[in-house]
């Protein structure tokens, strides 16, 4: 493939789109799908169960992070796999470490709801100072003399730092399913086979439905419908095979399951629960006959509940309170609207956990603990009234770009200069590596002003981060809990460092693996501070990045592992994308006004900041980029903008703006399509790293984007192949993939697209906008693709006038959820 050395030469630093580009064409997902993989819409009235079969988990709104695969179901058995369970199975995965968690949090609110159910013994519940003092209540009613112990305040013990944790580096290993007996694959094939449904499958089949599959299955062919993939006229195909003139669609079995499926499917989409007209009116689009006798089947059965949450109009006044005289049905009660919801349990449950919890932390927090002229005295600079914010209250939402980072930064060293255990968690490695550099540089300024210029910012120094690497990205390099650099500063932990300190450590060092973690890695056990013996994690206070990030269920493990006391911080870009899964916390909870919110005024510097802050506000500016930071590149067709964005990232780029292709990472809407990721990785392959592919498409020194788990992705790179399977450096973490699991979890990561990188940065970002994206543009995707770019964007343009209209216009998708309700249940509004 030939390149034009001039590419960068010929265009003009200027973001105003260009004319010449072709107008708004077909999706480009080439599945059938919108252009930004999406496959599931906003909600059942577009058709939430649409493109069910190419759908990746986790789709929806962030639905592009785990790679699909091209063919129906699973990879094919061709695989042997030999060897590959016997390093694996060994050692719990970081997947199954996560289902552990969400089973254990389920168990825990199931024991919360049946102890509030329950009678309630006065006093029976309580203990330490609360049950001394009910004693004490108790003799003196009785005439008796209450202890005198009761009435004093004993000294509090001084804190001790707990232990640093031994760490020693560990590959990764690869998430897999549970092992199924074979002789149960085996009979769920042969359901399969007879009725005409592929029988790779059967695995799949039997790890979903559990013991006695093969019964469930001639009992109920929808049931089908479980394995993901799988749509509803294909379950239909099936049941006919089997049951022959007994199959119709006014099944009730076909009416509850497609009920489950569509909530499933609203689900990828980012609901977690769905209004009654809504999936009723979903139901009759897949021929279901009775929409309410399917969705009672489904309620009946246990796949899903019903809820009434009552609805505040805007400018209405409260519901009055009802009088004495007003009976049992009081008129102001009954007229007050509602609306019916319908939703998974699962997600149900995570959103009352999560409502519960953040209750907890905001009601927790001692009034006086004696700390406030700490606080006070420590509130300097631009992070003082986050700091404030955070003396007095539980739970505080932090707002801001990618430079107001450096005040959750400050926060964290200054509580760590308190004495607090400090715990702060990002989205991705490459976020946890650039916060871990902030709070380094924070604590090394908080000991310059306390003794004095510290010899670490003279000339010559600040070139390196904590880890000891040079600054800026090092996209899976330095920052794995499994590299060299990890293990040595693990030595200096948190809790208790070479110093003795809280939060101690060797000046430089910010114990960054206990301090500094992904939510992924805090909720699964491999990073982070650890848990005592009630399951709490070791914290005073946990400070949460990329919080747009967070979906439902994580949040709710993340506020029901914090102990009774500490501090809750989520900060984050509100104009990024949503949650890959369900809900949207981060937004609702700043919907709520449930408690403080600190908006940062610190702006992202230069041309990129300038553009991506006018972008948030819905404006498409022009900027001043006299070093070529900003790079328009026209096109006309989908032709001319792979071979353009080869060039850029070959050529043009390395050669005038002197960043090389490693670290330069190209982002576009989709991954079908003729300009979508499949497409721009194979020509990329071609040209920066030719080879056979040998490997399952794949050959050592291969960029990939590999997926843990349904909406997380980590990049990385291809280090060899044998018989355990695909070898890759992910983060600085070695990782095995199984032969049979890297066609699901694996692709090429030269182009990803915005789903995929957020929370992640590179020096270098070309964004490729084809003519037939045009209608899966929206402000929070362009949003996030351009603010990806550190030095320098390059914006490949072929849509015309649809990318202004995108970021005036089109804003995020609306998703349905219950903690707006939950919440103001529990918290009240905070003004």
């Amino acid at each position: 493939m030939t390149t034009d050395p001039a590419a960068a030469e010929e265009t003009e630093p200027v973001t105003g789109p260009e004319p010449g580009g072709p107008g708004a064409g077909p999706g480009a997902d080439d599945d059938g799908g919108s252009a930004d993989g999406s496959r599931a819409p906003a909600g059942p009235d577009d058709e939430a169960a649409a493109g069910a079969t190419d759908t990746e988990p986790g789709s929806g709104e962030g639905g592009e992070s785990e790679p699909e695969s091209e063919s129906e179901g699973p990879a094919a058995d061709g695989a042997s796999g030999d060897g590959t369970a016997a390093d694996t199975t060994a050692q719990l995965s970081e997947a199954e470490a996560e289902l552990a968690a969400q089973r254990e949090l389920r168990e825990r609110i199931e024991r919360r709801k049946a102890e509030k159910a329950g009678p309630v013994q006065a006093g029976a519940r309580l203990s330490g100072k609360a049950a001394d003092l009910l004693a004490a209540v108790r003799a003196v009613e009785s005439g008796g003399k209450p202890p005198a112990s009761v009435f004093t305040e004993p000294e509090p013990a001084p804190r001790r730092s707990a232990p640093e944790p031994v760490r020693q580096p560990q590959v990764m290993p690869s998430a897999t399913p549970a092992p199924v007996a074979s002789e149960a694959v085996d009979t769920v094939r042969a359901v399969l086979v007879e009725g005409g449904a592929p029988e790779a499958l059967a695995a799949q089949v039997a790890a979903v439905l559990g013991e006695g599959a093969d019964a469930q299955l001639r009992e109920n062919p929808w049931q089908l419908l479980r394995v993901a993939g799988v749509r509803p006229e294909q379950a239909d195909g099936f049941a006919r095979a089997l049951l022959g003139a007994e199959c119709g669609p006014d099944d009730e079995r076909r009416g509850g399951a497609v009920t489950v499926w569509l909530l499933e499917q609203a689900a990828l989409a980012g609901h977690t629960a769905l209004e009654a007209p809504a999936l009723h009116a979903a139901l009759a689009q897949r021929s279901v006959p009775d929409p309410d006798a399917a969705v009672q089947s489904a309620l009946a059965e246990g796949d899903a509940l019903v809820f009434q949450d009552a609805l505040d109009e805007p400018g209405a006044p409260p519901a009055p309170a009802p009088s004495e005289d007003d009976g049992e049905g009081a008129e102001g009660e009954a007229e007050r609207p509602v609306r019916v919801l319908i939703g998974l349990e699962r997600y149900a449950l995570a959103e009352e956990s999560l409502a519960d919890g953040l209750a907890r932390v905001v009601n927790s927090l001692p009034k006086e603990d004696g700390s406030a002229a700490d606080w006070e005295s420590a509130a300097t600079g631009s992070a003082a009234e986050l700091i404030r914010a955070v003396a007095g209250h539980g739970l505080v939402l932090h707002t801001g770009g990618e430079a107001s980072r450096a005040e959750p930064a400050a926060l964290a060293a200054t509580a760590r200069s308190l004495g607090l255990r400090v715990c702060a968690a990002a989205h991705t490695p490459d976020g946890r590596r650039r916060f871990a550099a902030l709070l380094a540089s924070a604590e090394r300024a908080g000991r310059g002003a306390a003794s004095g210029p510290d010899p670490l910012s003279a000339p010559g120094f600040g070139t390196e981060d904590e880890t000891g690497a040079p600054d800026g990205p090092h996209h899976g390099t330095d920052d794995g809990p499994g590299s060299p650099a990890r293990a040595q500063d693990g030595a200096a932990g948190a809790h208790g460092g070479a110093s003795g300190r809280p939060g101690g450590g060797q000046p430089g060092e910010a114990g960054t693996h206990e301090t500094v973690t992904t939510v992924a890695g805090l909720l699964a056990g491999t990073e982070g501070p650890g848990r005592d013996a009630d399951g709490m994690l070791r914290t005073d206070l946990l400070i949460v990045l990329d919080a747009p990030q967070l979906d439902v269920e994580s949040a709710a493990m993340l506020a029901e592992s914090l102990p009774d006391g500490a501090r809750l911080v989520l900060s984050g870009d509100p104009g990024m994308l949503w949650s890959a899964g369900p809900g949207r916390v981060f937004a609702d909870l700043l919907a709520a006004r449930a408690c403080p919110q600190v908006a940062s005024r610190t702006p992202d510097p230069g041309p990129i900041g300038e553009l991506v802050s006018g972008i948030g506000i819905g404006e498409l500016n022009q900027v001043a980029a006299p070093g070529k930071e900003v790079v328009i590149v026209p096109v006309r067709d989908a032709g001319e903008a792979v071979h353009r964005t080869v060039q850029l990232i070959a050529d043009s780029v390395p050669r005038a703006i002197g960043i090389p292709a490693e670290q330069t990472q190209v982002i576009t809407p989709g991954h079908g399509g003729a300009v979508g990721t499949r497409a721009l990785n194979t020509a990329l392959k071609e040209r920066l790293n030719p080879g056979p592919g040998r490997f399952g498409g794949f050959d050592p020194g291969d960029r990939i984007a590999y997926s843990p788990a349904p909406g997380r992705t980590v990049p990385g790179q291809v280090v060899k192949a044998d018989a355990d399977g695909l070898h890759l450096e992910c983060a600085g973490a070695a990782v095995v993939v199984p032969k049979e699991r890297v066609e699901q979890t694996v692709r090429h990561g030269w182009a990803l697209t915005a789903h995929q990188a957020v929370g992640a940065r590179w020096p270098a970002a070309v964004v490729v906008l084809p003519g037939d994206a045009a209608q899966a543009l929206t402000r929070p995707w362009i949003y996030t693709a351009f603010g990806r770019a550190e030095q320098h964007l390059s914006v490949v343009h072929g849509v015309d006038q649809a990318l202004p209209r995108a970021v005036a216009e089109v804003a995020a998708k609306p998703r349905t959820t219950r903690l707006p309700a939950l919440l103001r249940a529990q918290v009240p509004a905070a003004g």
